[in-house]
């Protein structure tokens, strides 16, 4: 697996840093608000599960799968919702917390089908953003860290569902995804 890996851009301190500091923030930010954090599966999990540990402030959260990929590196462009929440939004401040913001299409759509339940507010949090790729006007409201246009894996993200185990983020080798 690590043979698969190019380099690291992310170490595990790295994100470790960049998660507990964006913890802090949002703590503060929502000091007296009624938190909803909705990470969207599968890829939000490891950095959903370690951002909520570094909130100091009530929260509650829930979960939902939507997806504009097939298994690939590039998106379809149709968004499917695989699993709604299971909370209802209205009188919470929603906080979507996303692995990556890229095209912007999926959220985009996760956006505007939550806003339409009546939330008080609705923010994005995302652990990576992607600005090079976005092809909708979104931006996310917190975020870690900023990369350019890179095939990433690691600590949640994945390639045809492997390599999210991995401590930190990598770039995955070409051959890798050319040879599928």
């Amino acid at each position: 697996m690590l043979d698969d890996i190019e380099k690291i851009l992310f170490d595990e301190k790295t994100l470790s840093r960049a998660i507990k500091n964006l913890g802090a923030r949002i703590s503060k930010d929502y000091k007296n608000k009624n938190l909803l954090m909705v990470s969207i599966l599968k890829g939000s999990i490891v950095f959903m599960s370690d951002l909520m540990r570094s909130i100091t402030v009530h929260c509650v959260i829930d979960f939902m799968c939507a997806s504009s990929y097939d298994g690939g590196r590039k998106t379809k462009g149709v968004i499917k919702i695989i699993k709604d929440l299971d909370v209802s939004v209205s009188n919470h401040d929603l906080l979507i917390v996303e692995d990556i913001l890229d095209s912007g299409l999926t959220l985009d759509s996760i956006m505007k089908l939550l806003g339409n339940r009546k939330p008080k507010s609705v923010k994005i949090c995302a652990l990576i953003d992607k600005p090079d790729k976005r092809q909708v006007d979104i931006k996310p409201d917190y975020k870690c860290l900023e990369i350019p246009d890179e095939f990433i894996v690691g600590y949640g993200f994945d390639y045809q569902e492997r390599y999210r185990n991995l401590p930190f983020i990598g770039v995955l080798k070409q051959s890798v995804y050319d040879r599928s």
